[in-house]
């Protein structure tokens, strides 16, 4: 089957925002500290602290005395602390100095993992977060670095008695780099990596050895998969693993100090001891850590305790410069080494979706029944989908869209830490767009569904907010979701100060809304496939077919010939023509057609160049809802850098094919050498085909 086949047809083109923080808003249950919520607001690093060490791992006074140290040791290092805890059935992220004291005296405070937040939320108690509690806390509020002492792990015996810690599942599912000593060796170190590589977290020891920690011992008998030295190799270990997607954890394990290190084999023989009289009083579950953490402490006379304060200021220092690494890392991402985010070269006004396919294990779908198939998500919408190829293939698009404050638009903006959302608006009391489709086994379409109302708030007066940006910018991206007002706004300002405008119609309804008034004449590029070609046509009041035609001479013909009207003020015309390949039509230069953005309309001669289309099996077709859009953000690329039609093209059509085997609609793996036509040997490329337009 044709790379473009379903491009054409099944584009699922959306979106739309200005994200204003990364933090999660205020709600009844989440209350994020107005410390933090500033500081995320301002790109600035946080670190995501726990609280049962407060809770349940020390007697007071020294748990208070050990939590205040704790933030100012995050606070020294430059970074903001945000201690995570439960108070009166609410999830606070970042604790006040009273708040502190509540969860510090408070007595039958629950100790709160996953499983307990729903509980004591419902019944309104406090208590202490654990590792995987605090994950999600720190998730959900947009931290993405969380310091704790040690983790908990598989227990021994855990074989039999499946006695797992949900910090190791939470590992597995929540995107967030947890900064911790390793495990305690009363648990089962070897299974616990075991249970970590099956979750897919990576693991990585901090410092000089790969020697995974246990908590008291720098040195645990087994090796991590991986090493990190400073916090810059922490920081871009943790940035590719979120950009990746992954929707999975770091676990990076710092040594206890070397100092303390030396009372390890006391500290050991005393927990061993504790263990057995566990065992012998029959302490189980949540309460083993507890019991045993008391005893050990009373047989090492307090030295246990001290090594315990000693490692987690350790880690909340080194924590808090890898936070700090990954702050300016990504800020320097952000602004750009060479062009700042107030000027950039290209801008993208579009929509961002949350994207839910569907695909059946049959050729048919039956409706009205249950049928069998697969689910993934996946982030899309045109506008997002665009920004997000420009992204990867060297460019810093300005993404101007809307989102709303909900889950999805926390998900969306976690995975594209690699774009500039700058320009996207998080609304209150809005719902993010999402789609769903449901298609065959073989690609083809049975169901979509789609909330798109959020696109209605990429208003002109909101896109006007960037009217700087969007004149100095040499090329300026519009898709079809947005507002006709804001599409004409876009093209009046282009007008006025010579500005490029790209426009991804997105279907056969919306391609019109430039051609309802003198708007369309301010545009230089389009992408239409012949549907949306026909009504642009059909909108101007111009003849057009009566049915689109099916065979591979007629399309050709048909499409030169709609084409041929709209160029009259239009500097080039891209026409996706499915399973016959690319029609790219424009002003003549040496044999070819003149991709390279105009500085004034003049009378030129006029040509076309067709490309046949790359084949992509229905085995390997696995999401279809980017390849256009993947074909149109590479061919901006190519165009931005300079380079010839011939090789615009062919970026756009491996970026395309790339994206229907991907089961995201940008796939992560895109790169500029993956889509280099003078590096990529797996293809040989035929001439295109040329032809005259009168």
């Amino acid at each position: 089957m044709r790379l473009l086949k379903r491009a054409s047809a099944l584009i699922l083109r959306r979106g739309v925002t200005f994200y204003q923080s990364r933090f999660c808003q205020n709600d009844s249950i989440f209350r994020v500290h107005p410390s933090v919520a500033q500081a995320l607001a301002e790109n600035k690093p946080v670190v995501a602290l726990e609280s049962t060490i407060i809770t349940h791992g020390m007697p007071y006074p020294h748990n208070l005395s050990t939590a205040k140290e704790v933030e100012a040791i995050v606070r020294a290092e430059g970074a903001t602390p945000a201690t995570v805890g439960v108070i009166d059935g609410e999830v606070h992220v970042g604790l006040s100095s009273d708040e502190l004291h509540h969860l510090a005296r408070c007595e039958n405070s629950l100790k709160v993992s996953r499983r307990d937040l729903p509980y004591a939320v419902s019944k309104g108690l406090s208590g202490g977060t654990t590792v995987s509690a605090t994950m999600i806390a720190a998730h959900r509020a947009g931290i993405p670095v969380f310091v704790t002492g040690g983790i908990g792990g598989v227990h021994r015996d855990g074989e039999n008695s499946l006695d797992i810690s949900a910090d190791l599942t939470e590992l597995g599912r929540t995107p967030v780099a947890v900064v911790s000593a390793g495990v305690k060796s009363i648990l089962d170190i070897g299974r616990t990596l075991e249970f970590l590589e099956t979750q897919g977290v990576c693991v990585a020891t901090y410092g000089v050895s790969k020697n995974f920690p246990a908590f008291f011992s720098p040195r645990s008998g087994f090796t991590s998969p991986y090493q990190v030295h400073n916090p810059e190799e922490a920081a871009e270990l943790i940035e590719s693993t979120l950009s990746l997607g992954l929707q999975s954890g770091v676990l990076i394990g710092v040594p206890v100090p070397e100092e303390y290190a030396a009372a390890g084999q006391q500290i050991e023989e005393a927990i061993q001891s504790a263990v057995t009289e566990a065992s012998a009083k029959g302490v189980t579950g949540k309460n083993v850590t507890p019991f045993i953490l008391q005893k050990v402490n009373e047989m090492t006379k307090g030295k246990s305790l001290q090594a315990n304060i000693a490692l987690i200021h350790n880690n909340a220092k080194v924590g808090s410069q890898i936070a700090c690494a990954l702050s300016k890392h990504r800020n320097k991402r952000q602004h750009g080494k060479h062009s700042s985010d107030s000027e950039p070269k290209i801008v993208v006004i579009g929509g961002i979706n949350v994207d839910f396919i569907a695909k059946g294990k049959h050729k048919t779908l039956v409706f009205g029944q249950t049928n069998v198939g697969s689910v993934c998500q996946s982030f899309g919408g045109v506008g997002r989908n665009i920004a997000d190829s420009l992204s990867r293939l060297g460019q810093r698009p300005l993404l101007i869209s809307a989102t709303g404050a909900d889950s999805h638009s926390d998900a969306v903006f976690n995975y594209c830490k690699h774009m500039n959302t700058s320009g996207v608006a998080r609304i209150e009391d809005q719902s993010t767009a999402t789609y769903c489709v449901v298609i065959t086994e073989n690609g083809e379409m049975g169901l979509g569904l789609g909330d798109m109302d959020i696109h209605e708030q990429i208003t002109e007066q909101f896109v006007s907010q960037f009217e700087k940006q969007l004149t100095a910018a040499t090329l300026v991206c519009l898709d079809g979701n947005i507002p006709v007002s804001t599409i004409n706004y876009v093209c009046s300002t282009a007008a006025n100060h010579n500005t490029n405008i790209w426009y991804e119609p997105t279907d056969a309804e919306k391609a019109c809304k430039p051609f309802l008034s003198d708007a369309w004449k301010s545009l230089s590029y389009s992408s239409p496939n012949l549907a949306e070609l026909f009504t642009m046509n059909k909108t101007l009041g111009l003849p057009t077919p009566e049915v689109l035609p099916s065979s591979p001479v007629e399309v050709l013909n048909v499409a030169v010939a709609l084409s041929r009207p709209l160029l009259e003020h239009l500097h080039c015309l891209v026409v996706t023509l499915g399973a016959n390949g690319v029609l790219v039509c424009g002003e003549h230069e040496a044999g070819s057609v003149n991709l390279q953005p105009r500085k004034q309309k003049r009378r030129r001669q006029l040509c076309a160049l067709h490309y046949p289309a790359l084949t992509v099996t229905e085995e390997e077709t696995v999401n279809v809802s980017g390849a256009g859009d993947s074909l149109a953000g590479a061919m901006m690329a190519g165009i931005l850098q300079q380079r010839d039609t011939d090789s615009c093209v062919r970026m756009g059509l491996l970026a395309a094919q790339m994206s229907l085997v991907s089961p995201h609609p940008i796939a992560p793996t895109l790169t500029s050498d993956a889509v280099d036509p003078n590096k990529v040997q797996t293809h040989s490329w035929p001439k295109p085909s040329f032809m005259w337009i009168d």
